[in-house]
This record gives C-alpha cells, structure tokens and sequence, in this order.
C-alpha cells in the first residue's frame, strides 16, 4: 500500500521523498542548504592543500602528532558523516555498503601513514556526492515543475461574498470564482458563458482551450480572459490533477528490471568484494618471498575504494528520473521506470480508432442535394436541427451553411430522426427507417454509404443528404511510418466502429488489418489472440482509456490517448498521453529508447573502468589516486551523461 502523501504539506519544489536520492541504506532523501552542504568540502580542501604543500617543503614542525592531527582536521568535515552514516547502516543490519567501503579503506589509509590520500579519497568522495545530489535534482526538475501546477486556493462565492479557501476542504457543489490570471482549483463545470483557459501545465498543449457553458474545466488550466464561475464536481483528491500528482510521485517508485537487477548485485557485489580485498592482503604471504605486510595492505586498501558501487548506483536510478523528467515535460506520464524499458521491447501496437487515431467528433464532410441547391437544403435542414441537442445536430449546425428558416410544429420521432414545418413546407430529417415510415422512397446509392448519414425529404419528396463522418487528427497519416522508424512494424486498428469505416480509417493511415464492429469484451479477446501469437516483443495497446480499460489494463504496456479527466485511464494505463496527439507514442518510445541506451553506456562504463584499476591495483601498478578516479571520476562521468537526457528534444 502506498503511503498518502498530503500535497497542501509540500512546499514548492519539495519532493516527496519516494525517489532514490544515492542512499543505499535506504533512507529517504533529504533537502539542502544551499551553499552551507559546499563548506565541509571546502574546508577539507583547504587543510588538504596546505598539508600536501607542508609535506613537499618537509618543514620541522609538519612530522609525527602534528602532521596527523593536521590531516584529523582535515578529514573530519568529510569523514565523520560518512562514518556515522556506515555505522547507522550495520545498527541495520546492512553492513556492506558504499559508506562501508569508504570509512574501511580511509582509516585504513590512515593507519600505514598514507594521510593525504585518506583524506583525498573521502573529500573526492563527498564532492562526488555533491555532484550527485545537484543531478538528481535537476533531473527532479520537470517532475517537481508539475507539482507547482497545483492550485493554492480556491475563491468560494458564499452569501457574504468571496471566501479564500485551501482547495482540499472544497465540497462539491461549491460555486468558484476564477479571476484572470487564477488557475482553476479543482475539476467542475462550467456556469459562465465562456472560458479561455490555458491547459498547457496539464495537457502540453500550448493553444488555449475554450470552454462554453456546462462543459467541463480541469484543476490545473489558467484563466486567460475575464472573471468566470465554476460548480466543483469533485473533490481535490478525487480531481484529475490529483491523481495525476499522486500518480507522478510515485513514479519512481516503481524500479525498472535494471535498477532492481543492479541493487541486488550490488549486494552480492560488495561483500565478494571485500573477501577479494582481504585475499589481495594477505593471500600472497603464502607465495611471496619478500611480503610486506604495509605494501599488500595498501594494495587492498585500493582495490576497496575501486569497488564502491557509486557509480552504478547513482547513474542507474538517475538515467531513469531523467527519462521520467524528459516525458512528463512532453506531455507524457510513464507509472514508473519499468515502463520505460517496457515500451522499448514493443513490437506490436493495437490502436483503438474513434478519439485516438480520429477526432472523436462529428463533422459534415458531404453534402448532397437533388432538385435544388446544396444552401437551400442546408437551410431547411437546420432549421429542424436547431430544435434538437443530439451530436448529430450541433455538427450540422457548426457546418458552414445558410441561416435557418423559422420552423415550426418540431418534433423528434424516437430513434429515427425530426419532423417539421420550415417556410410552409413539410420537413424530415433523418435515418431510412424514418424515410421508410412516410413512404419515402431513397436512391439506391445511398444504402451503399456506410458513415452516418443524415437523410431529408421536403413535401414528401426526397431533397438529398448530409453525410457525418468522423475526422483524422492532424498528425495520425504520419504515425505508421515513425513507428516503423522506432522499430514497431505490427500495427493494428480495432474498433467498436463499423467494420467498413474502421478498415476505410485503416486504409487511409497504410495499416493493413484492421476490424471493427466490436463489443468491448470482443476487443479484449482479439488482443489477447494478437498478444498470444506475437513471437517477437511485447504488445501495446493505445486507446482513449474510458471504454477500453480491459484492453488496457491486459496488453503489456497500456496507453491511455488525451486522459486528462478519465479515472479510468491513470487507474489503468501504464503511459499516459495527456495531449489528443498520438504521435507522442512515438516521442514515448524514443524517450524510452535514449534512457536505456544512457543506463546500459553507464553500465558499461562503470564496469570497465574497475575491472582495469581493480587489476592494475592488485599488481601494485595503480596508486589512491587511481582509485578514487576508478570510483568518483567515473561516477561523475557517468551522472553528466545521464543529465544528458534533460538536454535532449524530441519532436
């Protein structure tokens, strides 16, 4: 069970505290004071220098208690939290960790007379970890960003006038005032007239959305133009920014199969190493004629710090928060890291066709009239559409024709279509069971139409018809061919659709197989057929995540088209796409694809570097110095190449 965190508790920019912060103990991360976390370093350094001039100038004084109490002082503002931290971590039962590793190895240094280099070993370390923390914060970055996108209060409109309010003790049913320039504090509807609200923090999209009265405004959207008033409908925590929120902290909590793989070899990893280190001290005894004790501890003393798993366990945890950082800032939640490995091995796409490939949205594409012009038909038409709320007919209306005609005697004939008067004459509008029922005889063509057609007889005599047809998005013709670029070549279109108007869609995108016709159950079963016959790679399912949460919660990776406001899709979805751009599935994958290449380069890197310093050490041809090169140069290397995923774009 996850813990509750209580967003009105968080400061701005202040995590939650569920990612990796490099702890390996695994305590939670922890907020920095500015420049006051850069002085024990700096002091440290100082003492250092001075000691290492000292030494080189072999001054009187600089030698025996001196000299060590010097390089004491000097280590101390590093070393001592590193060893309280080592000693908290065994009172766990956690012995063998980096904090470990790190105090053995300096106190070790300290007890043979090698000062300097204990000193330098715990001061590059704790720079290192300076470094680390500054990463991971960064790559925190647009993560953290979302959580500024949470309202502060919220303006109740009560009898005695305006009251500010913290937007979790809003009830539902409570009038809000949003003035310019406010964000909206929780979802409800609509009882203005009008709003331009900015939806980009939530949506990604940067064109203002307008909202008309009784339609529904999100947590999150600013207010662009005038005062405007709002209903709640649902409470803060029930609002889709607040799942959204709640889903995005608890992002990194869900380790990919590298993370996990790497921190339980890390746990075998550190102690074989330390069995290996006191073997390099004191296994060639018995095979050295001139064994020297000092010597062979030394070369131990290297091989521990050459062995701290640093730099696989920060870049690791850290290339993932980048990818998460690099996906939320386009417009895409990812429910945890595993994921993002995820979306990389899928070869096989099914898409969903009504509101994720098209508009979702009715539209006239064709008008047809017999007998008269295609204005005056229109004209006769929405004249008895005005009259009806139906889908049907606020697309005609929207349609660019002739203003209407005064109509009158309207009534609507259940499940066939509108009836009327229009300028004196009789009007029907509607489907052929409506034409049949009057008489009215139809074409032969138009039975051959398969998209939703609006049929219209005047005085008992067929005018002509308006075909409604849904529209593709603007970027759908272009996802077939990036998907085949990223590597997804098997690609599906299932809809609940007609059949002829699915395979029509499909024809249009270049998608061979196609089907439609289907209940939601027997959708669910041709993808667990596809995902049962699939030998390559695993199956994504993308839909617009309300009627197709079975299909998304049994593909293997579920993504969930324009869920700002669907429950069901954060509850369901393993990707979310918040804008009604499929295309983002192709900036998903790539997203998923540079931040598995950036792990495996910091893998790579981090092991190859150790085994050649680990072998070098151990025949005594590598120094202290190569080794914190081994360990904090290579960290280091490896963090700058993850923060590389924040400076990347993707289209």
């Amino acid at each position: 069970m996850k813990k509750k965190v209580n967003l009105r508790d968080l400061k701005p920019g202040q995590s939650t505290g569920h990612s990796h912060d490099h702890d390996h103990s695994g305590s939670e991360s922890h907020d920095h004071g500015g420049i006051r976390e850069y002085v024990p370093s700096l002091v440290s350094l100082i003492f250092l220098i001075i000691g290492i001039i000292a030494d080189q100038l072999e001054l009187s004084f600089f030698k025996g208690y001196t000299r060590l109490i010097w390089y004491l002082i000097a280590y101390m503002p590093v070393g001592l939290p590193v060893l309280k931290q080592g000693l908290k971590s065994m009172s766990k039962g956690d012995v063998f960790t980096e904090f470990f590793l790190m105090s053995l190895a300096t106190l070790g240094a300290f007890a043979i007379g090698e000062y300097p280099e204990g000193v330098a070993v715990m001061l590059f370390y704790s720079v290192g970890e300076l470094f680390q923390h500054q990463a991971v914060s960064r790559a925190r970055g647009s993560i953290r960003a979302l959580l500024e996108v949470r309202p502060k209060v919220a303006n109740i409109i009560t009898d005695e006038g305006i009251k500010p309010t913290d937007p979790e003790e809003v009830e539902i049913g409570a009038k809000l005032q949003v003035r310019t320039g406010e964000k909206v504090p929780l979802d409800g509807v609509l009882i203005s007239d009008k709003a331009s609200l900015n939806m980009a923090a939530l949506t990604g999209e940067s064109k203002p959305a307008t909202v008309l009265k009784g339609e529904p405004v999100y947590a999150g959207g600013i207010n662009l133009d005038g005062v405007v008033m709002m209903e709640v409908t649902r409470k803060f925590n029930d609002s889709s920014i607040g799942k959204i929120l709640d889903l995005v902290q608890h992002a990194t909590a869900r380790k990919s199969k590298t993370e996990l793989f790497i921190r339980k070899f890390a746990r075998i990893y550190t102690p074989a190493v330390v069995i290996l280190a006191l073997l390099v001290v004191f296994l060639p005894y018995f095979f050295t004629d001139a064994y020297i004790f000092r010597d062979w501890l030394y070369r131990g003393l290297i091989f521990l710090v050459i062995s701290c798993p640093c730099a696989l366990v920060i870049s690791i945890p850290l290339g993932y928060f980048g990818g998460l950082g690099a996906a939320s800032r386009n417009g895409i939640l990812f429910k945890g890291a595993s994921f993002l490995d995820a979306i990389t091995k899928m070869k096989t796409l099914v898409m969903d066709k009504t509101g994720t490939v098209t508009k979702g949205i009715f539209r006239v594409s064709e008008v047809k009239a017999i007998g008269m012009d295609e204005s005056e038909l229109l004209r006769y038409l929405i004249s008895l559409e005005e009259q009806s709320n139906h889908p049907i007919a606020r697309a005609i209306r929207e349609y660019d024709g002739e203003s209407a005609y005064h109509a009158a005697d309207v009534r609507e004939i259940a499940g066939k279509g509108l009836s009327g008067t229009v300028n004196g004459k009789h009007i029907l509008a509607g489907n052929g069971a409506l034409m049949q029922e009057f008489g009215i005889s139809i074409p032969e063509e138009v039975g051959e139409i398969v998209e939703t057609i609006v049929l219209v007889s005047i005085d008992n005599k067929f005018g002509g018809y308006v075909i409604i047809a849904d529209e593709l998005k603007e970027d759908a013709t272009s996802i077939p061919a990036a998907l085949r670029d990223v590597g997804i070549h098997n690609l599906v279109i299932l809809s609940g659709d007609k059949d002829e108007i699915t395979k029509r869609i499909a024809g249009q995108l270049g998608i061979k197989e196609a089907q439609g016709d289907l209940l939601p159950e027997e959708k669910l079963e041709k993808v667990e057929r596809i995902k049962a016959g699939t030998k390559e790679g695993l199956t994504g399912f993308m839909g617009d995540g309300i009627n197709d949460a079975p299909v998304l919660a049994a593909s293997d990776v579920g993504i969930a088209m324009g869920a700002l406001g669907s429950d069901v899709a954060i509850e369901t979805a393993d990707v979310i796409i918040q804008t009604d751009e499929p295309s983002k599935v192709v900036t998903a994958v790539r997203i998923g694809k540079s931040t598995r290449s950036i792990v495996w380069q910091n893998i790579l890197l981090a092991f190859g570097v150790k085994l050649i310093v680990l072998a070098l050490g151990a025949g005594g041809l590598a120094t202290m110095w190569e080794a914190v090169f081994a360990d904090v140069g290579v960290a280091l290397l490896a963090i700058l190449n993850a923060v590389r995923l924040q400076r990347m774009t993707w289209k």
